[in-house]
């Protein structure tokens, strides 16, 4: 902006850093800049890079924080749940469903459920994680090759994950205990990374600590159920398809045990779009607000 900067508000969802990492501080570009405002929707958890809302205000900076707070959390959802914990990634489950909630019709095709703009839509989601996982029966039935197409161009390509027991699948695989020796071999012959973990939630931790921070769940149905009943999912993308499949057809949540009305948990919804003639539901299990 050049000089334009000089003598206007900035606005921002997340505090400014103040510390040296890959880059300078953001709150010296901004005092450089003379901007004289400067409005953040919530401040930076991370223990070294908070502190930038002070160091703008010892420079005359008039600084405000916890505009459209929620939303902005929303927003940067995988980055806070990043700093709040490192036991596991943030875990999206994304699913397109029929009216009656299901998956694919009595003869199991699921090709496709959601229109032309969900299906888009959907590289864009791609692009904000760092894995992208399927399950084994989904991963061998649709062969879908979980990668980031379009116009839209991910900071790095997101990995693709397959939650299965060894099976010859091209990608990351979270392998079960007792899957045949000779599949974990001839993957990693293949130039696969195989995990053993002994359970899902030990499958991501495995993957926190290889480095990724945001998953995101694509299926199949009973790998999305696992991860529901285990309290591993943090958000549910929803796209609700205007068709009837009746009874028969594939349920989303298969083995989901029931729960009393009053006891269920709720979700809170922070999205809702259309995407041509289907329906966008984004809902987070919670909104990780951190401290001021």
């Amino acid at each position: 902006a050049g000089e334009r900067a000089r003598g206007a508000t900035l606005v921002v969802n997340l505090e400014p850093c103040a510390h040296h990492g890959k880059t300078p501080p953001c709150t010296d570009a901004i005092v450089q800049a003379g901007v004289a405002r400067v409005v953040a929707a919530i401040p930076d958890p991370d223990a070294e890079a908070r502190g930038g809302a002070g160091v703008l205000r010892s420079k005359s900076v008039i600084v405000s924080i916890g505009l459209l707070a929620e939303a902005a959390a929303a927003l940067n959802a995988p980055f806070l749940f990043a700093r709040e914990q490192n036991e596991r990634p943030f875990v999206a489950l994304k699913l397109a469903t029929s009216i009656d909630g299901r998956i694919a019709d009595a003869a199991g095709s699921s090709q496709w459920v959601s229109g032309e703009a969900a299906r888009e839509h959907v590289h864009w989601l791609r692009a904000g994680f760092d894995a992208i996982a399927v399950g084994g029966t989904t991963a061998l039935r649709d062969n879908p090759q979980l990668t980031v197409r379009g116009p839209v161009t991910p900071r790095r390509p997101p990995v693709r994950v397959v939650f299965d027991r060894a099976r010859d699948v091209p990608t990351w695989v979270m392998s079960s205990l007792d899957a045949p020796p000779s599949s974990v071999t001839q993957l990693e012959r293949s130039g696969v990374r195989v995990f053993r973990p002994t359970t899902l939630r030990d499958g991501l931790r495995m993957l926190r600590d290889a480095g990724i921070q945001s998953v995101l769940c694509e299926g199949g149905g009973a790998l999305g159920a696992k991860l529901l009943v285990d309290g591993l999912v943090d958000r549910l993308y929803w796209v609700q398809a205007p068709v009837w499949l009746g009874e028969g057809a594939v349920p989303a949540f298969p083995g989901v045990p029931p729960q009393r009305l009053a006891a269920a948990p709720r979700w809170t919804p922070v999205e809702r779009r259309a995407l041509g003639s289907d329906t966008l539901l984004v809902l987070d299990k919670r909104i990780c607000l951190p401290e001021s």
